[in-house]
Parts: structure tokens; sequence; C-alpha cells
């Protein structure tokens, strides 16, 4: 991942490596669920279709995509809880 996305704190992080659609956003949804207002995501996944999926999600649940990172495969999210 990119050096820039060290200097996100975040409140709690999720690893959904592996597992395919619609499972990372179900299990995403259900962490954020369990935040408080204005804590931050971290998010691993692998499902190619995450790069697409998330960013909408994200704006359809009102929760805010701070950042997206692309690398080997891999995706790191950081949503901000609404």
């Amino acid at each position: 991942m990119t050096p820039e996305n060290t200097n996100i704190q975040t409140d709690c992080d999720l690893d959904v490596s592996g597992l395919s659609c619609p499972l990372p956003i179900l299990r995403t949804k259900k962490a954020l669920a369990q935040m408080k207002s204005g804590q931050i995501l971290r998010v691993l996944a692998t499902d190619p279709g995450a790069a697409r999926d998330f960013p909408a999600f994200a704006a359809q649940s009102g929760n805010t995509l701070l950042s997206s990172v692309t690398a080997n495969g891999a995706f790191e999210f950081f949503l901000k809880r609404k």
C-alpha cells in the first residue's frame, strides 16, 4: 500500500481477503454498524469487484470513502462511519 495512507488513524481493521462478492461488503456493513459516528474502518480485500463495490457502497450508505489503494491484487479501503 502507499505511504500516504499510513497517516490515517483507524479505529478498527477488517480483513476480508479471500472472500467473494457480496461477503466483503456485508462484513463491512456489519463492522460499520458496530462503530460510532466518525470512527474510521480499514478494510483489506482481494475480490476484484471491490474496486467498484466499495465506492458504490460508501455513496449508497452515506459513509465516506476516505481513501482506496490497489497494490499487487489487493485493495485497502478507509471508510469513515457516518
